[in-house]
């Protein structure tokens, strides 16, 4: 099937109230191009600098979303257009999106990544972290950034009922989060998680974004 068979079979499967991100990481532009031409506009990507480049050479309507960890001596090639960063770890990472973003008069979006999984190798804040950072002041004071929900990735098991309970615990969060943190702030609304493996039980524990990747493109090509 071509790419653009691949992205219409996986939209029929989505709920019109989620958001797909295409993860077009180690793919080339001409196949993100063919994914454009049917509609997609939202892709994501790992890498800054290959990101970058892409940037460079496609419409510039693209909404551009980093899912990589964020290496901060990177941030500046990205800040001029990334449109979200969803793997947020730290308030250093913000106050550099901040830092960077300020230099174009822009905001860029962020979500604040949660580390539910089992694996050791997985980045992201534990429930306790994310509510600490919050509870302290100084992200409040950044004007070019907005938190605007959550990301997380579940554990690579083929344990279904494993990956469902750690979906719920990032909704009960993501619940938990909004009404002590933004419960009038209509920007934090996403909920970002679930890939090609997993995203119909993310969609069903109340995920409203997915992050799909090789049901769209194939294998990577490295």
């Amino acid at each position: 099937m071509s790419v653009t068979e691949n992205l219409l079979s996986i939209r029929s499967t989505l709920p019109p109230e989620v958001e797909l991100v295409a993860i077009s990481k180690y793919h080339p532009a001409e196949m993100i191009a063919e994914a454009y031409a049917a509609g997609q506009r939202c892709f994501g990507e790992n890498h800054i600098l290959e990101m970058a480049a892409k940037a460079e050479i496609l419409p510039k309507d693209i909404k551009w979303h980093f899912t990589g960890h964020v290496q901060t001596n990177k941030i500046k090639y990205m800040a001029p257009f990334v449109d979200t960063v969803q793997s947020v770890d730290s308030m250093r990472v913000l106050q550099q999106l901040d830092k960077h973003a300020a230099r174009y008069d822009r905001v860029i979006n962020c979500l604040l990544q949660l580390h539910v999984a089992q694996e050791e190798s997985k980045f992201g804040l534990t429930p306790d972290e994310c509510f600490s950072l919050l509870s302290t002041e100084p992200w409040k004071e950044l004007k070019h950034i907005r938190i605007t929900g959550l990301m997380a990735m579940a554990s690579n098991t083929e344990d279904e009922e494993q990956i469902r309970k750690e979906f719920r615990t990032v909704y009960s969060l993501f619940l938990k989060i909004k009404e002590t943190f933004f419960a009038d702030d209509p920007h934090f609304r996403i909920l970002s998680e679930g890939m090609t493996q997993d995203y119909p039980i993310a969609v069903s524990e109340g995920a409203n974004m997915v992050r799909i990747g090789s049901a769209i493109f194939g294998e990577r090509s490295y």
